[in-house]
């Protein structure tokens, strides 16, 4: 009985069976007074058969006996699905409805079979077989294989000089001052490789076996000038001889020093293939040359100083002095000179009436942050110009450049041209391969031209890559600044490029830029403003 008239449930055959026989005046059967009746039956934790419900419903409404299943007993059951690389492997669970729940044991054993032989997870299979509800767990992982470590170089000498700077995303060199030279002795290890790894094993979830990448190997440079590598150990660097270690790419080299009490008539000019220190003056007049770097613990006074390297200048650079090096230059001060560096200049105090030019950089004032001042003549820089006190009143004009690079620019105007040649060369050379191969090749010469074309595609494809390397060298140009870190005043000529602007007004603490040829300059906590002149 089911306590509805004329419906009787029945359990038989494996499924529960709803019986129907017409009655006089009774209220309609619906498909949730069904489920009413089911579930007072004690068989709502089975399936139920929807379709055979909705039947029942609608044929109650007649006069007609009829009887139709309308629920069963389900067994829980799982999909497995396994990803593509083999490496993971899920299981959807549908819980067990009236029938039989899932096994821990019986679930490995269907995994086994589906493939799944390694990285099965019992935790994650307790949880699926516990879920009450339709749930994806994944089951299995496989363990990737680890590959192997490049191989790397270890410095051996606590310091040493880089001349490989490094360029930040912005465009600026982490600039250092320059310090005491570091010495090594001859034979002194400065440098060793720590050799490439195989990595590890992994293995899949169908356990096969993935073989890792062995990292790459490294080796010293080929040429390291006073260095040299170990006879016993061809992963260790040794120092030819007692100098000045300089890291340099894939390698340390060792630069003799040589050391002067000054530079003066009685020296006479200075020409060194490594690393000079002055422990003095350079006079007028005098010159000191080195491959390396220049240290100059007193004044130039009049002196010329050129360096592959870096200068550092213990006093100041003055009375019509110059210094030129190929990685950065610092001194105390700067007045009526000449300063030169490739990638910066640092200033301690102040440059007055002179002219500075860096490839990346230049910053006045690195000891004296408040009181530091450029003031006359000009300075020209890439990326960034810093000072305290920009100008004087009292001054003539201070001219202040910067987002140019001259040799930037030289660069690229050669690349472009030889990027022309080269198409003009790779199109002949195309041209004449076609007509060979159209006309037939009766000298026997169609493979060399081939050869020729093969060759000039691949010139043609390095110019383009440094074409590349050049612009986004040269994009950089948009980040160029000129901070101010105390005030602006006199007369000031500001140029970013060929956007120029003539200062005639004060500002205090900000930074100038350049947006679209839009020049600005923004104070520390307000909105940029537009700079007229």
């Amino acid at each position: 009985m089911s306590g509805f008239p004329g419906v009787d449930l029945i359990e038989a055959k494996g499924q529960l069976w709803l019986h129907h026989r017409p009655m006089p005046d009774r209220p309609a059967l619906t498909v949730e007074v069904a489920r009413d009746l089911i579930s007072q039956a004690g068989h709502a934790h089975w399936f139920l058969l929807g379709d055979q419900l909705q039947q029942a419903a609608s044929r109650s409404a007649s006069e007609e006996t009829f009887q139709l299943p309308v629920a069963e007993p389900r067994d829980a059951r799982f999909e497995l699905e396994i990803a593509p690389d083999a490496m993971s492997a899920w299981v959807t669970v549908t819980p067990a409805q009236g029938g039989s729940p899932l096994n821990v044991s019986d679930m490995v054993q269907a995994l086994a079979q589906g493939g799944v032989l390694f990285g099965v997870d019992d935790a994650a299979l307790q949880q699926a077989c516990a879920s009450a509800e339709v749930s994806r767990v994944l089951v299995a992982q496989g363990k990737p294989a680890r590959n192997g470590e490049d191989a790397r170089f270890e410095m051996l000498v606590d310091v040493t000089r880089d001349r490989s700077p490094k360029v930040g995303e912005n465009g600026l060199i982490d600039f250092r001052e320059l310090g005491d030279i570091p010495v090594v002795e001859a034979d002194q290890a400065l440098m060793r490789i720590i050799p490439e790894t195989v990595g590890f094993l992994g293995r899949n979830i169908r356990a096969e076996v993935l073989e890792p990448a062995r990292g790459q190997p490294v080796a010293f440079a080929a040429d390291l000038p006073g260095a040299q590598v170990d006879a016993q150990d061809p992963r260790l660097l040794r120092a030819v001889f007692k100098g000045q270690p300089v890291r340099v790419g894939d390698g340390v080299m060792v630069e003799k020093v040589v050391f002067f009490k000054g530079a003066s008539m009685a020296s006479g000019n200075i020409a060194f293939d490594g690393t000079v220190h002055v422990e003095g003056d350079v006079l007028t007049g005098m010159k000191v040359q080195a491959s390396g770097d220049i240290i100059v613990t007193g004044t130039v006074d009049g002196g010329h100083l050129e360096a592959g390297g870096s200068i550092k200048v213990g006093g100041g650079i003055i009375a019509l002095a110059s210094a030129r090096a190929g990685d950065s230059v610092s001194a105390r001060f700067v007045e009526h000179a000449s300063v030169d560096a490739g990638v910066g200049i640092a200033i301690d105090s102040m440059a007055l009436q002179s002219q500075l030019q860096a490839g990346n950089q230049i910053i006045v004032g690195t000891q004296s942050p408040q009181r530091g001042r450029l003031v006359g003549g000009s300075a020209r820089a890439m990326m960034l110009i810093r000072v305290p006190l920009l100008g004087d009143p009292a001054s003539m004009v201070t001219q202040v450049l910067v987002g140019v690079n001259p040799v930037l620019e030289a660069q690229y105007q050669e690349v472009l041209g030889l990027i022309a040649k080269q198409n003009q060369e790779e199109e002949n050379l195309s041209k004449l391969v076609q007509h060979l191969t159209r006309q037939g090749d009766k000298t026997g010469v169609l493979e060399r031209v081939r050869s020729t074309w093969a060759q000039a595609l691949q010139a043609l494809g390095l110019l383009l890559v440094r074409k590349d390397e050049l612009e986004k060298q040269m994009a950089l140009f948009g980040n160029a600044r000129v901070e101010i870190g105390a005030g602006l005043s006199g007369a000031v000529d500001l140029a970013f490029g060929k956007t120029q602007r003539r200062l005639r007004r004060s500002y205090d603490i900000g930074y100038f830029s350049v947006d679209k040829g839009v020049v600005l300059f923004t104070p520390p906590d307000g909105e940029p403003m537009v700079v007229d002149g």
